[in-house]
């Protein structure tokens, strides 16, 4: 099981416009950081976490090879701004994309080009298959069996994904109890982990930190990280050995 970073910033990105602090002005291009999406090799299978506003920059560099699934945490468009970029894909077939049914519906509202049903098609929009999917009814790509798993971003319900030892999640703020049970005997993990001060709907680095080490995950990497953090080097610096900042296109194997 192979992962490559595509983005691990923040709905802003990272530098963020207009800002001059010293992670935006830094020259480390660990610190340049696009909107949050992980590409997924695993038994034969390429599965996309997310499909953001900076896709096309993201797959630019990536061997072309066809996507086997796209799962969708949330609509928030810094997660999926970039689906009508899955239109290069389609010469491949049809690319199935999986999220919960209210999620599916905002987006056909938003972009419905994109979801045009294959015979009704006009030429160069995406061929897009819509699935539904619901926490804890475990669905397979291929043999490759996903759990989609309840988290919390602030108010809003937004699912993570674990696949065998391996649990993907992002914008979580909190957790139901039950949806726990599901994470458990999950050895690696990618996290959000915005920043260190309080913020009401995402996690702090500390919490990420602490809910991994409460679930007993051996290694973990943290996404979805704003501007207001130290730069790179000067975080990992303070961070246990088993916690590391993801960078974009950073490549990661999971035993």
């Amino acid at each position: 099981m192979k992962l490559k970073i595509l983005g691990s910033g923040t709905s802003t990105g990272v530098p963020q416009i207009g800002c001059t602090c010293e992670v935006c002005t830094s020259e480390d291009s660990k610190d340049k950081r696009l909107r949050c999406s992980s590409l997924l090799d695993v038994r034969d299978k390429r599965i996309l976490f997310d499909c953001g506003p900076d896709f096309r920059a993201q797959m630019l560099g990536v061997d072309f090879k066809p996507l086997d699934a796209v799962l969708i945490t949330h609509e928030h468009y810094d997660h999926v701004g970039g689906l009508d970029d899955l239109r290069p894909f389609s010469v491949f077939g049809d690319v199935n994309v999986y999220a919960e049914r209210f999620c599916g519906d905002h987006l056909m509202k938003r972009i419905p080009y994109c979801f045009t049903p294959k015979e009704k098609r006009y030429p160069g929009v995406p061929a897009i298959n819509l699935l539904e999917i619901e926490p804890h009814v475990p669905f397979k790509v291929g043999d490759v069996e996903i759990m989609p798993v309840r988290v919390m971003h602030g108010r809003l319900p937004v699912v993570g994904f674990r696949i065998e030892n391996f649990a993907y999640i992002t914008d979580m703020k909190t957790i139901p109890e039950e949806d726990v049970e599901y994470l458990r005997g999950v050895e690696y993990m990618v996290i959000n982990g915005l920043r260190h001060e309080e913020h009401p709907s995402h996690q702090t680095i500390d919490h990420a930190i602490s809910f991994a080490e409460s679930l007993g995950v051996k290694e973990i990497w943290l996404i979805h990280m704003g501007h207001h953090i130290k730069p790179h080097a000067q975080e990992e610096k303070n961070l246990p050995e088993w916690v590391h900042l993801a960078y974009d296109g950073e490549e990661i194997a999971f035993e």
